[in-house]
């Protein structure tokens, strides 16, 4: 895939001429985490071009959290039928559909590590948690505006700092891994829920740090540098990789990126087809745009799950920072 067509908060993706929506019968909605909107949006072209025109598949990107409020809305003729999610469900939103009566059949379909990133001019290569924590905890908000703040090694320049909006998914995850405490972070930063934003305001800031899915960084390797991330100060940085992703050695910023289908929308044809020829082809799709697939057997696994409509988390409610990934795929859905 060339690229990344983010430019809008809301995007169709289309396939065929431009009278495909008059004839398209079937609408599948998607919405959500900009994080896992590549693989989803690879997902809806390769479809509709296998449909011809009998199934049109849109696909949003306001953020887990915003896609989640789509997803649990009362009004079903607004309600989506995917929501994409970097995080899993919280307790809140799980309560949200349960009001709404929407049940959810809960799909991990790549893993990610997220990324911190600098620009190229930027002399640093590895960046400890601790530093991290300095750098973005709230009480470094107004204070802490110089990168030797944070470290002495680091060079004297200005800080500036990039990073989701608060009904990211990304958002929640680092800032529990970084910070210690989901949505603890300072406000004075530049947000955005399209990460190409994200990437082009560190590209041009020598001073700038920011992070998001693997995925925006590997298509941006020109622009921007990764840095490696050490658990503590004066351990080792690992970079983020599919092997350092596999082997655990990238905790706490790797994560499982997820799906979750409307329980009464997967019992339409073209939603049954739809999840079906994704979660057939995701790895496919995850190694596209970077992302690293699961095992065939993890595929397998939930493919049995959405074949058998079995619904829940298997996370309750909450996010779970540090858990090798091949533990969280040992776990079943429960409501």
């Amino acid at each position: 895939m060339n690229g990344f067509k983010l430019a809008a908060m809301a995007v169709a993706v289309a396939a065929g001429s431009a009278s495909f929506a008059v004839k398209a019968q079937s609408v599948v909605k998607i919405d959500g985490s900009s994080t896992v909107f590549p693989i989803s949006e690879a997902a809806a072209e390769d479809f509709q071009a296998l449909k011809k025109g009998g199934v049109r598949v849109t696909v949003g990107m306001s953020g887990t959290g915003g896609g989640f409020k789509k997803f649990c809305i009362a009004d079903q003729g607004l309600r989506t039928d995917i929501s994409n999610a970097s995080r899993p469900i919280t307790e809140k939103e799980m309560e949200a559909c349960k009001a709404a009566g929407v049940k959810y059949i809960e799909l991990p379909i790549a893993f990610d590590a997220l990324t911190v990133v600098v620009s190229k001019n930027n002399p640093i290569s590895s960046i400890s948690i601790e530093d991290l924590k300095k750098m973005w905890e709230p009480a470094a908000q107004g204070k802490i505006t110089n990168w030797k703040q944070v470290n002495a090694a680091f060079p004297d320049r200005a800080l500036k700092l990039y990073g989701p909006g608060t009904d990211s998914g990304t958002f929640e995850y680092f800032t529990e891994a970084a910070v210690g405490k989901a949505k603890a972070s300072r406000g004075d930063y530049t947000a955005s829920e399209d990460d190409n934003v994200l990437v082009q305001g560190v590209a041009r800031d020598q001073g700038g740090i920011g992070y998001f899915g693997y995925a925006y960084y590997a298509e941006n390797t020109d622009k921007l540098k990764a840095l490696a991330i050490s658990p503590a100060a004066g351990k080792p940085g690992v970079l983020p990789s599919e092997k350092s992703v596999m082997d655990g050695s990238y905790v706490p910023m790797s994560r499982p990126i997820f799906i979750y289908i409307n329980a009464e929308s997967a019992k339409r044809p073209e939603i049954k087809e739809f999840v079906e020829f994704y979660l057939k082809n995701a790895g496919k799709f995850a190694s596209e745009v970077k992302y690293v697939p699961l095992t065939a057997a993890d595929y397998k696994h939930a493919s049995d799950i959405f074949a058998k409509g079995r619904t829940g988390t298997a996370f309750g409610g909450h996010n779970e920072v540090g858990v090798k990934i091949a533990d969280l795929l040992k776990r079943e859905p429960k409501d």
